[in-house]
């Protein structure tokens, strides 16, 4: 299965890493690492997590406080999202007209 990030969600990866990173060594690294796994996860079972809108998904990271909203396109994970879980909920719903389209 092909991932597929929406430019704003991979910003957010970004960011997230960079702060991580200022934080303490290595921890960027870490939350790629769980980035990674979610994805891997996802990628395997793509129907598992939790349907949030309709045939919009999120699944939440193992060790950071994250949560992965996508949505499935064919044969193509389209993460939306790499939304922290204790800040403002649902930011990431005007995304699904402008970029999914």
């Amino acid at each position: 299965m092909k991932i597929r990030f929406l430019k704003l969600a991979q910003s957010e990866v970004d960011d997230a890493v960079e702060w991580y990173d200022s934080q303490s060594q290595d921890l960027g690294t870490r939350f790629l690492d769980d980035l990674d796994r979610t994805i891997r996860r996802i990628a395997a079972f793509p129907l598992s997590c939790t349907e949030i809108e309709p045939d919009i998904r999120r699944c939440l990271l193992t060790r950071f406080p994250y949560g992965l909203i996508y949505g499935i396109d064919s044969d193509t994970l389209v993460i939306i999202a790499v939304a922290h879980l204790h800040r403002k909920p649902r930011y990431w719903i005007d995304r699904l007209h402008s970029e999914m389209e």
